[in-house]
């Protein structure tokens, strides 16, 4: 996989994070935000996606 060259499914879901995170922190964020926030995240897709920018150094460290 190029990880700068998505499928058109990763890229559904990585706007789906998008969309899910701004709706779960504005004011009338939900819990069902979090939980689809949860599940996006561990979408086996978005996890090899995510992997490979890693190795790149295309994304942020996370801190813990």
């Amino acid at each position: 996989m190029n990880p700068l060259d998505p499928s058109a499914g990763v890229l559904v879901k990585l706007g789906s994070i998008a969309v899910h995170a701004e709706e779960m922190l504005s004011p009338g964020g939900s819990h069902f935000d979090n939980a689809a926030l949860d599940s996006l995240l561990a979408d086996p897709e978005i996890v090899a996606w995510r992997k490979e920018m890693d190795a790149l150094a295309l994304l942020p460290v996370k801190r813990t």
